[in-house]
């Protein structure tokens, strides 16, 4: 069996516009955004993308660790998977 691969990048660049008034208030926590990030919305992206990718016929996805922290990159390995039968219009979507 021949694999093939080849990779596509999605990056998220994360940024906060922070007014300088804030960094007075002794209540605001200056990096509480990115925990937001890290608690509310990286999961919901994580499961959005799995959702698509395993919603398509032939195609599945997992997580590949190569030892670099969750906080700064995650790979997802996506894999079309041939049944060795030639493929109908649908399973070639």
């Amino acid at each position: 069996m021949e694999t093939r691969e080849r990779s596509f990048l999605l990056r998220f660049s994360l940024r906060a516009e922070i007014p300088d008034t804030l960094f007075d208030d002794d209540d605001f926590e200056e990096d509480a955004w990115a925990d937001e990030w890290e608690i509310r919305v990286k999961p919901r992206v994580l499961r959005a993308v799995f959702t698509e990718l395993r919603a398509v016929p032939g195609w599945s996805a997992h997580v590949r660790n190569r030892g670099i922290s969750p906080l700064d990159e995650i790979e997802i390995v996506v894999t079309r998977r041939f049944d060795g039968a030639a493929e109908d219009d649908d399973g070639a979507q």
